[in-house]
């Protein structure tokens, strides 16, 4: 938790209303996303109970399994759930779109845009993915043939859950994420992850605090767990019986329906009241103007979605199990330069973001107070034009001369760290005296000697610097799978799909 989203928190507690922690929204929402809200039987693993699922608030379709421990009614439930989670996805495969290719590069197309699905919360993409693994490896011939399309599914919730890896994607987002990400409750971060409690703090009825209408959120009756787990006692006085009454004999067919319809009415009311809640969150998020780099990222996800699909339509294997070590080792280090990038875009699309990383003094803002914009370098074979300026701030910058930075405000250039020293300010305390820090420019001034009209920042003008950048970085050097070493187990074996990879302690 960062310095400002605790004083965040805490106002929210005096105020009695969550706070914003951001100027604009930082997450993709579509204009047709599919709403999911998974629920799983208790003690059995990623056993599905029910789903409520669709992308119209007015006509969500609920899914029951009415033993979720009968194999033939799990997957039953599951190519019930492909056609229409399948069908959603593909739904966006009619329309494309060319992006023109950069220099020397031919044009390519890609999907004009790519599926969103929306759960509660992080435990219901846990669920996606277990829920992929266990159907992606499944045969629609042979013993245990299941529905040709659920194997289908199971490779797109596979793609779903290992996109929701990558910071910045909104292939699969959970609500309590999106909306904890752009507002502080007067709760901990774990308390968010109650979708009930996290609205009632954004948005609480008229007549109460967010403390209160974060209380009653947490109330299982009224508000039932988001999914995908359900409320113990909800399970142990209702469900069971309910679910015992639906395995009664062939012969009494008429009573095991009633049973059916009563366990359908209440899981229906246990999902009814979060469905409502994500439509509101969806309406909230919408309501905030996206950052200027959004459409970038949701760029990446179209991508990324026209890449599978045409993996899918080649006839790809699914996901392996596991990765090798190379595999692992490569997707790390494409995280990680992923977070990197998604941080210093989110610092750059938002003020309040950026905040936090001048209280760290990762940046710093001020104000120009001189400028040498024909300042030229000659100490090499050829003068380059390297202008000087003057940013006298009062923030605390820990940045060290030759250090690199960049402006949000003119991200193609370059700003290196000549000098940092007190500022000429009399009279001001020691302790508070502003700093001056010495900047020489290179970059987005042109080709001349001569910069551009308003390239080179002009005194008076404000401005903010800092460490973070969004400029792409290599990855890292790993060796091909053929040369893993000893300690990481020795080449692996080229994988080939085997009944045994659907053994699953839940399938």
């Amino acid at each position: 938790m960062t310095t400002l989203t605790s004083l965040a928190r805490a106002q929210a507690v005096a105020t009695g209303m969550a706070q914003p922690v951001c100027t604009v929204r930082h997450v993709h929402v579509s204009d047709r996303p599919l709403v999911l809200i998974p629920l799983a039987l208790a003690g059995e693993a990623n056993a599905p109970l029910a789903a409520m699922v669709g992308d119209d608030p007015l006509a969500g379709r609920l899914l029951v399994v009415s033993q979720p421990r009968n194999r033939d009614r799990r997957f039953a439930f599951a190519a019930e759930f492909a056609d229409i989670v399948v069908s959603y996805i593909e739904g966006y495969y009619s329309s494309v779109q060319t992006v023109p290719g950069g220099r020397g590069q031919e044009d390519r197309t890609r999907f004009a845009d790519a599926p969103q699905v929306l759960v509660p919360n992080p435990a219901c993409i846990g669920f996606v993915r277990l829920l992929g693994r266990s159907t992606r490896f499944r045969r629609p011939s042979g013993e245990y043939a299941v529905d040709p399309a659920v194997p289908v599914l199971g490779r797109w919730l596979s793609f779903l859950a290992e996109r929701a890896e990558h910071p910045g994607s909104c292939l699969l987002l959970a609500a309590t994420d999106a909306v904890a990400l752009h507002w502080a409750s007067g709760q901990s971060p774990v308390e968010d992850l109650n979708l009930a409690a996290l609205m009632g703090w954004v948005s609480p009825p008229a007549g109460m605090t967010g403390a209160e209408a974060a209380a009653a959120g947490e109330d299982p009756v009224t508000w039932p767990p988001a999914g995908p787990a359900t409320d113990p006692t909800f399970d142990n006085e209702v469900l069971a019986r309910l679910i015992a009454a639906c395995d009664l004999p062939d012969d009494d067919a008429r009573a095991r329906n009633r049973a059916e319809s009563a366990l359908q009415a209440a899981l229906a009311a246990q999902v009814a009241p979060t469905w409502r809640l994500m439509w509101q969150a969806i309406g909230l998020l919408r309501g905030m103007p996206p950052g200027s780099r959004v459409a970038a990222r949701w760029d990446a996800d179209k991508d990324a979605f026209t890449s599978y699909a045409g993996y899918l339509r080649d006839d790809g294997p699914p996901q392996p199990r596991r990765d090798s070590a190379v595999a692992a080792a490569r997707r790390l280090n494409w995280l990680e330069r992923a977070q990197a990038s998604y941080a210093a875009q989110r610092a750059f699309d938002d003020s309040l973001v950026m905040a936090e990383y001048r209280l760290s003094g990762e940046a710093f803002a001020g104000t120009v107070t001189a400028a040498e914009p024909d300042r030229l370098d000659s100490s090499g074979k050829r003068r380059k034009l390297r202008p000087l300026i003057t940013v006298v701030t009062e923030d605390s910058p820990r940045i060290d001369q030759g250090a690199t930075l960049v402006s949000p405000s003119r991200p193609s250039q370059q700003a290196r760290v000549i000098s940092v020293s007190a500022a000429p300010v009399q009279p001001v305390p020691a302790a508070r005296r502003p700093l001056a820090v010495v900047l020489e420019l290179a970059g987005g001034m042109g080709r001349a000697l001569t910069p551009e009209s308003g390239s080179v920042p002009e005194p008076g003008e404000w401005l903010c610097y800092t460490t973070l950048t969004d400029s792409y970085q290599p990855q890292g050097s790993f060796p091909d799978r053929a040369e893993t070493p000893w300690t990481h187990g020795g080449p692996p074996p080229d994988y080939v799909p085997a009944d045994e990879d659907a053994s699953e302690a839940w399938s």
